[in-house]
């Protein structure tokens, strides 16, 4: 088997980019991406139980359970959804029109509540700014019309439970309710207990992951992008619950000694757990840190 250093690196610099646009016993969870896995190396696991024992009850972590980090989407369409595969496509390539004044949040600060009654003043991201991350596309083709803009408020899926966050509520034209968008952006991550690994680290033991798409309902399983390239099978992903984080180890299976490409891959890999997250801290054990939410994840690099 081939210890490919230049896959590696290639990770890494996928993570960067990635990121630049965006005490109870260990139970191993289950990854499924439409094919049956092996379990990680030991070195991997060896890994995780180094990166929860850093986080256990350290400064980092009361950083993180003390702000806002959403881990399900800053972004909800109108009840129901959207009516058909027009409006969704329009959705999908960012065409907006606008066709309403946009609110001055200039200088105001939103609350962020959660349900048990705990809360965190954040800034106000102008209106202008989140309709913008909306309307990326000015080609042609279908678009959704906004008639309407004012601020409001939704709830959120966070590391410490549901919230109640400032949104910005746009009325699309022929719908009842709004598309909403978070008004106020997460909290800066706390600096981790722990180093990263780097990239001489052979990526059938160790690797990246690209972020998190979904928490499922009821929390008993996670979702997330992992990254391979053209000369292995795929990513695995296993998870070592303890009762303050969950960590997750991603590695690459199958990798051979014939001709690779230099292409990287992206796989939606969901994990099954022994118990909901909760509040516990969703942690990657190659870079040590919480795995960042992405709503976008991207397309697939290599694939057509």
């Amino acid at each position: 088997m081939r210890t490919d250093m230049t896959r590696a690196a290639r990770l890494l610099l996928v993570l960067a980019l990635s990121a630049a646009g965006a005490g109870a016993a260990a139970g191993c969870g289950t990854a499924e991406a439409g094919r049956t896995h092996p379990a990680p190396p030991p070195r991997s696991n060896d890994r995780a139980h180094r990166v929860a024992d850093a986080w256990e009850g350290s400064r980092a972590a009361a950083r993180w359970r003390a702000g806002y980090h959403p881990i399900a989407p800053v972004v909800q369409l109108p009840a129901g959804g959207l009516r058909d595969d027009a409006d969704r496509r329009a959705y999908a390539t960012g065409a907006f029109d606008l066709r309403a004044p946009l609110p001055s949040a200039r200088g105001r600060s939103g609350r962020v509540t959660w349900h048990e009654g705990d809360s965190l003043t954040r800034p106000l991201v102008p209106a202008e700014r989140a309709y913008r991350t909306l309307d990326r596309n000015g080609g042609p083709g279908p678009r959704l019309t906004v008639t309407k803009a004012e601020l409001g408020d939704m709830t959120v899926l966070t590391g410490r439970g549901p919230a109640t966050v400032p949104a910005w509520l746009f009325t699309l034209k022929g719908y009842a309710g709004p598309l909403k968008k978070a008004a106020v952006n997460p909290s800066e991550p706390p600096a981790p207990p722990v180093a990263p690994l780097g990239p001489d680290v052979p990526t059938d033991v160790l690797a990246p992951l690209g972020g998190l798409t979904e928490v499922a309902q009821g929390g008993r399983s996670v979702t997330v992008v992992a990254h391979h390239g053209s000369c292995d099978a795929g990513p695995v992903v296993a998870a070592l619950e303890t009762g303050g984080s969950v960590v997750l180890s991603a590695s690459v299976t199958g990798t051979d000694d014939g001709p690779c490409t230099s292409d990287l891959r992206g796989e939606k890999v969901t994990v099954k757990l022994d118990r909901p997250v909760g509040g516990r801290i969703v942690l990657d054990a190659f870079t040590g840190r919480p795995v960042p939410y992405t709503d976008r994840p991207g397309p697939t690099p290599g694939r057509s």
